[in-house]
């Protein structure tokens, strides 16, 4: 095992104290690897590895439930580091949300040094389990969570977002393949080319009752080891050397598999990229009579490391046609979607610029980014009073040298309609000091928008000034607003803003592009229709002129606003049958605004390479 770094390793004390409570569905399993766990290489193999992190979320998924529990799918996984013979595996997994009848388990992997008395992390996932029906036939209804600590909070609440993203998971492939934006396979790819059909990989393994799990079903991680130990010799015959896993794509079980079920595993390299190469797994379950049945399918990302432990250059691959050009395309487009996923994800607060381009193929992650950034900077709980005023309270919360401000209130408006009355902001000018104008540049679909922004210039005291004649010019915000409902009872309303970048809409003369890092409303349903609202900002440069004198308790310009905010909700309390029925609609001008640009926008857009 090669060095850790000492960065990593604090990383990881500041998870272990975060984990103090303990979850009544929390699963932990230790294991020491031993030469029959191993590989050539005398490291864990990745197969074994996840057959005991199916076996432990299972028993986390059961252990909630109190009832049988299949595994229906594990999301992405991207391996850290590798693990040595001699060496401890520590998993551990817990229940984050119950849905109805399904759940996800988050499951964590750390290994573990006995002579070095040294941690570290391997990889996170997220798996999704449901529940069989009882021997009458009737589904099994899954009791709540209850989440207690910070993280549970967070994973409780970001959870809902996960499901989102894996429900559109293929929609996005569909999309970036629909749309043109994924480069043709090449027609020669040169002489030494390696075939794809030279990479194909078939095997059929005889499901015996060691296979199985507890409920006499093939072992879900028995099958996801199968396919590991496929994919690996087609990454193989490419590279002519050992390969190294370091992503799996989701696995997603399409079916049961039994005692006395031919399992086919067929596996081929999709496409070679400089240091790196896709591999697509396909398991098929069948009888001795019978047509075949898919199982199930994942995606594999391998590397061959040198002497340094760097990736090395790959041979260049030269697909099959149609369906070989097909699968070429496809792996492009899950390239991009996992570099895309990952730069949104990894935006440090302290790059410049913060904002992230906003591309139609993006906007599922980006939208995902905006609500679960809002949702976990909410579920901190070292938020600090700063001042109170009529109800209306002020607090700051200091993390890592960021500062951000909560303000809350309870209004006498019922939480569905201030929902929608605050997610429309071309309305918040009417309100918002410090929203000079509000112009929406695009709707993107029913829960997510496209706005620009224009603040008033700031006053030497900090303070926002209603014209344009005080010192500075006036600054522009281009944002995107996502929107939630609530996904089970005691879940708040949401409305998350963030900036992004659009090549449409460049910074202008006269205007200086601010950016906003996290901001947005919660709103939470309370007793006798009303609904307590809280506003968060995590302070960037640009916006914390607005919010340093009602820090430093030099005025009062928040509960001003939301003093307004609060009399602009009542105002509008009630709505008529027409308006319920027409919110989240584009109006006829929008619209003709949005066909005349919707042309343009795709063809910049269109134009970046991958």
């Amino acid at each position: 095992m090669s060095s850790i770094e000492s960065a990593a390793l604090e990383n990881e004390e500041e998870e272990d104290e975060d984990e103090e409570s303990l979850n009544p569905s929390e699963v932990k399993m230790s294991q020491i690897v031993m030469p029959c766990h191993s590989n050539h290489r005398q490291e864990l193999s990745v197969g074994q590895l996840l057959k005991w992190m199916d076996s432990t979320a299972c028993l986390s998924a059961e252990r909630h439930a109190g009832s049988p529990c299949v595994t229906a799918s594990m999301d992405d996984i991207h391996f850290e580091h590798t693990i040595s013979v001699g060496q401890v595996v520590s998993i551990r997994a817990k229940v984050n949300r119950a849905f109805n009848t399904s759940m996800e388990v988050g499951i964590q992997v750390k290994c573990e040094d006995l002579f070095l008395d040294r941690h570290w992390r391997v990889c996170n996932a997220f798996a999704t389990f449901v529940t069989q029906r009882s021997n009458t036939g009737t589904k099994v209804i899954l009791k709540p969570i209850a989440p207690v600590s910070q993280k549970e909070q967070v994973e409780y609440s970001v959870a809902a977002e996960r499901r989102r993203v894996r429900m559109v998971h293929d929609d996005i492939i569909r999309d970036l393949l629909c749309h043109g934006s994924v480069l043709q396979a090449e027609s020669s790819a040169g002489a030494n080319a390696v075939p794809a059909e030279k990479t194909k990989v078939e095997s059929v393994e005889l499901v015996l009752p060691p296979h199985t799990n507890h409920q006499v079903n093939t072992f879900g991680g028995q099958i996801m080891a199968w396919m590991v130990n496929v994919a690996t010799i087609a990454a193989s015959r490419l590279c002519r050397a050992h390969p190294t896993l370091r992503t799996i794509d989701m696995f997603t079980f399409r079916g049961p598999s039994q005692i006395g079920d031919r399992l086919l595993l067929k596996a081929i390299v999709n496409n070679a990229f400089k240091t790196s190469m896709e591999v697509g797994v396909r398991a098929e379950a069948y009888q001795e009579e019978g047509p075949n049945r898919h199982v199930n399918s994942a995606f594999m990302t391998f590397e061959v490391l040198d002497q340094q432990g760097k990736p090395s250059l790959l041979p260049r691959l030269r697909p099959e046609p149609v369906e070989g050009e097909r699968r070429f395309r496809e792996a492009i487009a899950r390239k991009k979607i996992r570099l895309d996923r990952k730069y949104i994800i990894s935006r440090k607060q302290g790059e410049v610029p913060l904002s992230v381009p906003w591309d139609p193929r993006n906007q599922v992650y980006l939208s995902y980014n905006n609500v679960s950034a809002l949702k976990m900077l909410a579920a901190r709980n070292n938020w600090r009073l700063n001042s109170e005023k009529d109800a209306v309270r002020l607090y700051t919360l200091e993390h890592k040298s960021t500062l951000s401000v909560r303000v809350e209130a309870e209004v006498d408006v019922p939480a569905r309609r201030a929902f929608r009355l605050l997610a429309e902001l071309r309305n918040r000018p009417s309100w918002d000091s410090n929203y000079k104008e509000c112009e929406l540049i695009h709707h993107v679909d029913d829960d997510d928008f496209l706005y620009r922004v224009v603040t008033p210039s700031v006053t030497c005291n900090g303070s926002a000034s209603p014209t344009n004649q005080g010192p500075g010019i006036l600054q522009d915000f281009i944002l995107l607003a996502s929107t939630r409902r609530p996904c089970a009872s005691g879940d708040p309303y949401v409305i998350a803003l963030r900036s992004v970048s659009l090549p449409t809409c460049p910074p202008a003369e006269g205007y200086n592009r601010g950016e906003v890092l996290c901001a947005g409303f919660t709103i939470l349903e309370t007793s006798n229709n009303k609904s307590m609202i809280s506003y968060y900002n995590q302070a960037s440069p640009e916006v914390l002129p607005y919010l340093s004198t009602d820090i430093a308790g030099l005025s009062s310009s928040f509960y001003n606003n939301f003093c307004s905010c609060s009399e602009y909700l009542t105002k509008n309390r009630q709505t008529s049958r027409d308006e319920e029925e027409g919110w989240g609609r584009v109006t006829d001008p929008d619209r003709r605004k949005l066909h005349e640009g919707a042309d343009e926008l795709p063809i910049v857009l269109s134009s970046t390479e991958l």
